[in-house]
Order: structure tokens, then sequence, then C-alpha cells
């Protein structure tokens, strides 16, 4: 029997509940396709809400804080294990195609970093690059979100081969010369749009490895839906803004909540309190504003254009997916590959009175549509509630493939679940969250019915009943008729990082 092949399509920043499948006032075709084709998995998490921790545990299985990409801005160092080793040793090719985000903006003498100014602009460098990448023995990446002025490497590099001279029309200085205040509609045309560079680049590898009959693993990573809110015509307009629902905090909710909730309700907080490195601390600020642009205060008409056009950046994304799969088809590959969709974390959209992410635990974060697909082995059409976390991906990928898992990967082998033989593989997740060294440290252990969050140095903290109160608008941290709930969910939290260690090796002899 033919090893499978692995593809892994990734969004950015997308919520949970972004699928058309599951909610009727998203349009998303292939990403429909997918979950009649395979299982959904309902209660899937990520191991931190940022993007450079979660991206690091994907392709080492490991968490944050085993791997030691904690937080952005930081880097995973080179001599970490990754996945796509194993796969090479294995005989397959490795590839990914579209945003890595495994190291910072910033290069030092001490932490260089490829994904850097200047080099990330150097064009010429980018033209020749060859090297192996974090177990990828090909790259193809970009790291800029819309018009960030972070654009360059291989993504500048295609527009411009594709005839798209002004490219540096459509991202903002100082890289290029867009009117930073321009909100909503991007004017960069769709066929130089970064969706239709990732599709072409990824089916150009599947192309090749069909070719060759090789078996692979492919990384798809798309930027969508993460913000700014920027998506081409006629995307910004498909969603009309008064026929969505439009999330909004309940009035009180965080009045028992740790202090940084309340305070994203303030017109000016400070927190200046919770900085401690001096660099920026996602979500720690006013919610009523825009992070972009003129940084203006959120209209209730300008919440809701956001909510319009981020759908508009899932169903434009949605098309390319479709086209890597019809790929997929078109060479044969479909019945031998296993396709995973899912995001690295997940997005407020006014849910809880937030927007965009933060220290803020809920399932609106932390929860990741999740979609496993492999005719004839997964079940089709099918839902499942067993818990998955993303540092699963690792070694669910080589089992799956039969390669040995690297005793050190503290991810769970979820092969079995995924294939239907088997109910569970794990009975909770964790969630890790450190933006500072220790004024912004969160833990978040969440099984079938309850969550806990923990924080360092702190008293307070969060408990959610997720059955009885599956909105999270009542913390029971407090609740003295919750006392002893709280003393028993301390305690599995502690089994939980008691049991997430790393055993490089089995114990092989008494002494």
């Amino acid at each position: 029997m033919k090893k499978p092949n692995i593809l892994l399509i990734t969004s950015d920043q997308q919520h949970w509940n972004t699928i058309g499948a599951f909610n009727r006032e998203l349009h998303t075709p292939n990403l429909d396709r997918l979950t009649r084709e395979g299982t959904t998995f309902t209660r899937a998490y990520c191991p931190n809400p940022t993007c450079t921790p979660t991206r690091a545990s994907i392709i080492t299985g490991k968490y944050p804080s085993q791997h030691g990409a904690w937080t952005l801005g930081t880097k995973l160092m080179e001599d970490r294990h990754t996945v796509g080793e194993d796969f090479q040793k294995a005989g397959y090719r490795t590839s990914l195609i579209g945003k890595a985000h495994f190291q910072p903006l910033k290069s030092t003498e001490e932490y260089p970093s490829l994904e850097a100014y200047p080099v990330l602009q150097d064009l010429d460098m980018w033209r020749t690059f060859d090297e192996p990448f974090y177990g990828f023995e090909h790259a193809e990446l970009a790291r800029n979100h819309t018009n960030e002025a972070h654009v360059g490497q291989h993504y500048a590099l295609w527009m411009e081969e594709k005839g798209c001279a002004n490219w540096r029309d459509y991202f903002l200085p100082p890289t290029g010369n867009m009117d930073p205040n321009q909100t909503y509609k991007w004017p960069i045309p769709e066929e130089y749009h970064y969706n239709t560079w990732i599709a072409e680049r990824s089916n150009a590898m599947l192309e090749q490895y069909a070719k060759e009959d090789e078996p692979f693993f492919l990384w798809s990573s798309f930027f969508d839906p993460h913000p700014e809110y920027l998506v081409p015509e006629p995307w910004d307009t498909m969603y009309d803004p008064d026929s969505l629902t439009i999330p909004s905090a309940i009035p009180g909710e965080h009045d028992n909540n740790p202090p940084h909730f309340r305070m994203t309700q303030e017109e000016n907080p400070d927190f200046t309190a919770w900085m401690e490195t001096g660099r920026g601390i996602h979500g720690y600020g006013s919610h009523h504003y825009s992070i972009y642009g003129d940084k203006k205060r959120l209209t209730e008409e300008d919440r809701k254009k956001l909510v319009a056009v981020y759908y508009g950046m899932i169903s434009m994304m949605d098309k390319y997916i479709g086209s890597i799969l019809d790929k997929l088809d078109e060479l044969g590959l479909a019945d031998n590959t296993v396709v995973v969709f899912t995001t690295d974390h997940g997005h407020f959209f006014g849910q809880h009175g937030l927007q965009q992410k933060g220290g803020f635990h809920y399932e609106d974060l932390i929860k990741l549509p999740f979609i496993v697909r492999y005719p004839g082995q997964v079940p089709a059409g099918a839902q499942s509630s067993a818990i998955q976390s993303l540092i699963d991906l690792a070694p669910t990928f080589l089992s799956l493939c039969g390669i040995s898992v690297p005793h050190a990967m503290t991810g769970v082998d979820q092969k079995d679940v995924w294939l239907g033989r088997q109910g569970s593989a794990r009975d909770h997740a964790l969630c890790e969250f450190r933006h500072e060294p220790t004024t912004i440290h969160q833990k978040t252990y969440v099984d079938e019915r309850y969550k806990i969050t923990v924080y360092y140095n702190q008293t307070y903290g969060e408990i959610f009943d997720l059955q009885e109160d599956p909105g999270e608008l009542r913390n029971l941290w407090d609740d003295p008729a919750s006392a002893g709930l709280k003393s028993e969910l301390l305690l599995r939290y502690a089994w939980a990082e008691l049991g997430k260690e790393s055993m490089p090796m089995p114990r092989i002899w008494h002494a």
C-alpha cells in the first residue's frame, strides 16, 4: 500500500464558527465539501492564541513552553526538532507555501531572523533561496497580512513575475504608497492577491510530486482572514452588513472577570502595569477603537462592516482552497491524501465586547475550525466532539504514515480517533498565553465540560461551565458555591501540567 500524503491547509485567525455548513450566514462551498467528505471535530484548540507559538507547535508537536517560541517577537530556534525532518528521513518530500512566522520581524546578532527587515525585502536573495527551513526542503514565504509593509520574499517576486510592476501601490509605506486610511476594499487585483499565489504555487508542488510519484507533506498556509479587514472586489461587498449577526458584550458580563477584561471596555485604559518588555501587548487597550489606520472609534456601522469584510475574506480564501482540492482530484491524488483544514487560533469580532485577540481565553479565541478528510479511512459527513489540539498534528501525521513518533513530542496521537476507531485520545486541552515574562502569563485547562484559567502570581482567574453557560458569561472563580469545583479543577490542571512533560526516551533499565 502506498504511503499516504499529507496536505495541511491553514487559515490565520479564523473564528471556529465561520464555515457555511454550520453557519448559514457564510458561503464556503469548498470547506463545506470537506465537511461532507470528512469528519469535523467540534472541540479543537490551539496551544496559544497567537501566531508564532502555535505555528511552532504545529511543526514540533510541543507546547510553546517546551519549544521555546513563547510569544510574538521570539523565534523557534533552528536546533529544534521538527516533523518535516521525520518525513524527509522516511522518504517524503516536504514544502511550505505561504505564511511561516517562525521568526520575528527584527533580527539581532544573537537571534538572527530570515523573516526580519531588511532581509525580508532582499528580493535578490529570495530569488535564489534554496535552504532547508525548519524541516521543509522547499519553502516559498511571505510575511504580510493584507497590505502590511512587511510584503516581500517569494510573494513579491511572484507578483513581479506575473507582470504586476506596480505592486507597491497596494501596500503601506514605507514599502509601498497605499493610503493607510483606506478601509475594507483592497484595490489589489485578485490575480495578484496572495490567495492566488498560495494556490498556484501549492498546485505546482502537487504537480511535481505527482509526476515524480513521491509521497509528500505540503503545508498550504493562508494569511486571511487575519485583519486588517481588506479584500479585493467583489468580495468586499459580498455580504450585507445589515443582514449579519453582529456579536456584542452583555452588560455586566466582565464584573467578575480579571481586571484586564473590564479595562478593555474603557475609553482610555492604563495598561502600563502590564508592560514589562516595552514591546507591544496584543489586546491590552480599549476595544472600542480600531488598531489600524487612523485608530478611530468603532461605530456601529464600522462593527457591521468589519464583520462583513471578515466573512468576505473567508469566502475568497475558500475559493482558492477549492482550487487546491480540485488539483488533488485532477492529479488522482485525493484518495491517498490526508487533508486537514484548520487555523492557528480564533478571533473576536465583537464577542464579549472584544476585537481580534489578546489574553482572553474564551472559546471564540482558542477553539478552532478543524476538518479531516481521508477518503475511505476517515468517516465522511461525520462530526466528533473528541478534543483535539494543534500539538497533536505532528504525531498524528507521522502515525498515519507509519513513521515512528519521536518520544520528545508531547502531542497526542489522534490516528484512531480520526479513523473512527476510538472515541477520544485526550480528556483535556491546554492553552498557554505568555505575552510578557511575568505580567502577562496565563494557562487554560479545558475538558469536556469545564474551563479554568490561572494567572502567574495572581489570585484572580476564570472558571466557566461550558455545559450550563456556553456563552461564558458567568465566571465561577469567586463563587462560594463553586469552591469545591475550583479545587477539583486546579488539581486537574496541575495533573495536566505534570502529564505534558516531555520524555525524550523511554526508561530502558532499572539504573
